[in-house]
Protein backbone atom coordinates (compact mmCIF):
# COMPACT_ATOMS: atom_id res chain seq x y z
CA UNK A 1 0.00 0.00 0.00
CA UNK A 2 1.17 3.08 -0.90
CA UNK A 3 0.68 6.30 1.24
CA UNK A 4 0.56 10.14 -0.03
CA UNK A 5 2.14 13.41 1.84
CA UNK A 6 -2.32 13.74 1.98
CA UNK A 7 -2.70 10.85 3.60
CA UNK A 8 -0.16 11.20 6.37
CA UNK A 9 -0.90 12.70 9.79
CA UNK A 10 1.80 13.43 11.95
CA UNK A 11 1.10 14.24 15.28
CA UNK A 12 0.72 17.73 15.91
CA UNK A 13 0.30 18.68 12.64
CA UNK A 14 -2.70 18.19 10.72
CA UNK A 15 -3.63 19.61 7.99
CA UNK A 16 -6.59 21.61 7.26
CA UNK A 17 -8.14 18.67 4.39
CA UNK A 18 -7.03 16.06 7.12
CA UNK A 19 -9.37 17.87 10.05
CA UNK A 20 -12.31 19.29 8.17
CA UNK A 21 -14.35 22.34 8.34
CA UNK A 22 -13.96 24.46 11.42
CA UNK A 23 -17.02 24.80 13.97
CA UNK A 24 -17.41 28.32 12.27
CA UNK A 25 -16.97 27.45 8.65
CA UNK A 26 -19.96 25.19 9.85
CA UNK A 27 -22.01 27.79 11.42
CA UNK A 28 -21.28 30.31 8.18
CA UNK A 29 -22.65 27.46 6.21
CA UNK A 30 -25.94 27.10 7.83
CA UNK A 31 -25.82 30.82 8.21
CA UNK A 32 -25.74 31.60 4.90
CA UNK A 33 -28.53 28.61 3.94
CA UNK A 34 -30.57 29.94 6.55
CA UNK A 35 -30.94 33.21 5.42
CA UNK A 36 -31.64 32.03 1.43
CA UNK A 37 -33.98 30.09 2.79
CA UNK A 38 -36.28 33.09 4.56
CA UNK A 39 -35.68 35.62 2.06
CA UNK A 40 -36.24 33.48 -0.41
CA UNK A 41 -40.10 32.48 1.93
CA UNK A 42 -40.15 37.08 1.82
CA UNK A 43 -39.51 36.77 -1.55
CA UNK A 44 -42.55 34.48 -2.32
CA UNK A 45 -44.62 36.25 0.12
CA UNK A 46 -43.76 39.86 -1.52
CA UNK A 47 -44.59 38.03 -5.19
CA UNK A 48 -47.82 36.53 -3.67
CA UNK A 49 -48.75 40.03 -2.50
CA UNK A 50 -47.63 42.00 -5.94
CA UNK A 51 -49.41 39.64 -7.98
CA UNK A 52 -52.47 37.92 -6.63
CA UNK A 53 -53.28 39.61 -3.49
CA UNK A 54 -56.60 38.24 -3.38
CA UNK A 55 -55.62 34.89 -2.26
CA UNK A 56 -52.86 35.53 0.10
CA UNK A 57 -54.41 34.69 3.80
CA UNK A 58 -54.68 36.98 6.65
CA UNK A 59 -56.49 36.08 9.73
CA UNK A 60 -58.81 33.65 9.71
CA UNK A 61 -58.40 33.10 5.95
CA UNK A 62 -59.55 36.55 4.91
CA UNK A 63 -57.48 38.03 2.07
CA UNK A 64 -54.61 39.74 3.99
CA UNK A 65 -55.55 43.67 2.29
CA UNK A 66 -59.40 42.94 3.17
CA UNK A 67 -58.62 41.57 6.79
CA UNK A 68 -56.17 44.76 6.75
CA UNK A 69 -58.84 47.04 5.59
CA UNK A 70 -61.10 46.06 7.94
CA UNK A 71 -59.01 45.64 11.06
CA UNK A 72 -57.97 49.09 10.46
CA UNK A 73 -61.57 51.11 9.75
CA UNK A 74 -64.04 48.64 11.49
CA UNK A 75 -65.54 49.00 8.10
CA UNK A 76 -66.75 46.49 5.55
CA UNK A 77 -64.57 45.69 2.52
CA UNK A 78 -67.66 44.93 0.54
CA UNK A 79 -69.37 48.47 1.57
CA UNK A 80 -66.31 50.11 0.29
CA UNK A 81 -66.26 48.29 -2.75
CA UNK A 82 -70.29 49.42 -3.57
CA UNK A 83 -69.71 52.70 -2.18
CA UNK A 84 -66.12 53.74 -3.69
CA UNK A 85 -64.55 51.16 -6.22
CA UNK A 86 -62.06 53.31 -7.37
CA UNK A 87 -61.11 53.48 -3.50
CA UNK A 88 -60.60 49.88 -2.75
CA UNK A 89 -59.11 49.36 -6.17
CA UNK A 90 -56.38 52.13 -5.05
CA UNK A 91 -55.64 50.52 -1.38
CA UNK A 92 -55.54 47.18 -3.81
CA UNK A 93 -52.74 48.43 -6.07
CA UNK A 94 -51.19 49.94 -3.02
CA UNK A 95 -50.46 46.89 -1.41
CA UNK A 96 -49.58 45.49 -4.82
CA UNK A 97 -46.55 47.82 -4.98
CA UNK A 98 -45.83 46.71 -1.29
CA UNK A 99 -45.63 43.46 -2.17
CA UNK A 100 -43.78 44.41 -4.87
CA UNK A 101 -41.08 46.16 -2.72
CA UNK A 102 -40.98 42.79 -0.41
CA UNK A 103 -40.01 40.94 -3.25
CA UNK A 104 -37.27 43.16 -4.13
CA UNK A 105 -35.85 43.10 -0.86
CA UNK A 106 -36.15 39.18 -0.64
CA UNK A 107 -34.10 38.77 -4.14
CA UNK A 108 -31.48 41.14 -2.57
CA UNK A 109 -31.53 39.46 0.49
CA UNK A 110 -30.96 35.71 -1.06
CA UNK A 111 -28.36 37.26 -3.56
CA UNK A 112 -26.14 38.87 -1.05
CA UNK A 113 -26.38 35.71 1.69
CA UNK A 114 -25.76 33.56 -1.52
CA UNK A 115 -22.46 35.35 -2.44
CA UNK A 116 -21.01 38.20 -0.79
CA UNK A 117 -22.40 36.47 3.01
CA UNK A 118 -21.14 33.01 1.79
CA UNK A 119 -17.49 34.83 0.63
CA UNK A 120 -17.65 36.11 4.18
CA UNK A 121 -17.34 39.57 2.97
CA UNK A 122 -18.07 41.83 5.98
CA UNK A 123 -20.33 44.64 3.92
CA UNK A 124 -22.67 41.62 3.51
CA UNK A 125 -23.30 40.55 7.39
CA UNK A 126 -24.48 44.17 7.95
CA UNK A 127 -26.45 44.90 4.52
CA UNK A 128 -28.16 41.65 6.11
CA UNK A 129 -28.69 42.47 9.22
CA UNK A 130 -29.81 46.55 8.06
CA UNK A 131 -31.85 45.23 5.26
CA UNK A 132 -33.55 42.14 6.94
CA UNK A 133 -34.73 44.25 10.01
CA UNK A 134 -36.14 46.78 7.48
CA UNK A 135 -38.11 44.49 5.16
CA UNK A 136 -39.59 42.21 7.78
CA UNK A 137 -39.80 45.30 9.73
CA UNK A 138 -42.34 46.81 7.40
CA UNK A 139 -45.48 44.24 7.12
CA UNK A 140 -44.90 43.38 10.85
CA UNK A 141 -45.19 46.57 11.39
CA UNK A 142 -48.30 46.79 8.95
CA UNK A 143 -50.18 43.48 10.63
CA UNK A 144 -49.97 45.44 13.74
CA UNK A 145 -51.04 48.96 12.64
CA UNK A 146 -54.15 47.14 10.69
CA UNK A 147 -54.66 44.89 13.35
CA UNK A 148 -54.46 41.52 11.28
CA UNK A 149 -52.42 38.95 12.98
CA UNK A 150 -52.94 35.68 12.22
CA UNK A 151 -51.09 32.42 12.16
CA UNK A 152 -49.58 33.20 8.29
CA UNK A 153 -48.07 36.65 9.70
CA UNK A 154 -46.37 34.94 12.29
CA UNK A 155 -43.84 33.31 9.54
CA UNK A 156 -42.35 37.02 9.47
CA UNK A 157 -41.80 36.64 12.92
CA UNK A 158 -40.18 33.47 12.46
CA UNK A 159 -38.11 34.58 9.35
CA UNK A 160 -36.71 37.19 11.24
CA UNK A 161 -35.73 35.56 13.85
CA UNK A 162 -33.68 32.68 11.39
CA UNK A 163 -32.26 35.32 10.29
CA UNK A 164 -31.08 36.75 13.37
CA UNK A 165 -30.05 33.97 14.57
CA UNK A 166 -28.13 33.01 11.78
CA UNK A 167 -26.27 36.23 11.85
CA UNK A 168 -25.59 35.69 15.53
CA UNK A 169 -23.86 32.44 14.52
CA UNK A 170 -21.55 34.86 12.58
CA UNK A 171 -21.16 38.33 13.93
CA UNK A 172 -17.51 37.37 15.42
CA UNK A 173 -16.51 37.28 11.97
CA UNK A 174 -18.09 40.13 10.87
CA UNK A 175 -17.50 42.44 14.00
CA UNK A 176 -13.71 41.47 14.06
CA UNK A 177 -11.12 44.43 12.84
CA UNK A 178 -9.23 42.12 11.18
CA UNK A 179 -12.00 40.75 9.02
CA UNK A 180 -13.59 37.11 9.07
CA UNK A 181 -10.68 35.31 7.26
CA UNK A 182 -8.91 35.98 10.05
CA UNK A 183 -11.12 34.18 12.49
CA UNK A 184 -12.02 31.50 10.67
CA UNK A 185 -8.23 30.17 10.48
CA UNK A 186 -7.47 30.86 13.99
CA UNK A 187 -10.75 28.34 14.49
CA UNK A 188 -9.01 25.29 13.14
CA UNK A 189 -8.20 22.43 15.45
CA UNK A 190 -5.23 23.00 16.85
CA UNK A 191 -2.71 20.13 18.58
Amino acid sequence: MTTTVAQTTMVGSATRSQIGPSVLERWRRFAWIAIVVSDAGFLAWGAMAALAPQYLPGPNGTPIVIAGYEGFTQGSWSELIATSPATAGFIELLFRLFGALCATAGLLGVVIAATAFRRNERWAWWALLVGNTLAYGAPMAYDRIVNAIGVFEMTEYLGIGVVYVALALTASAALSRRGGQALLLEAKVRP
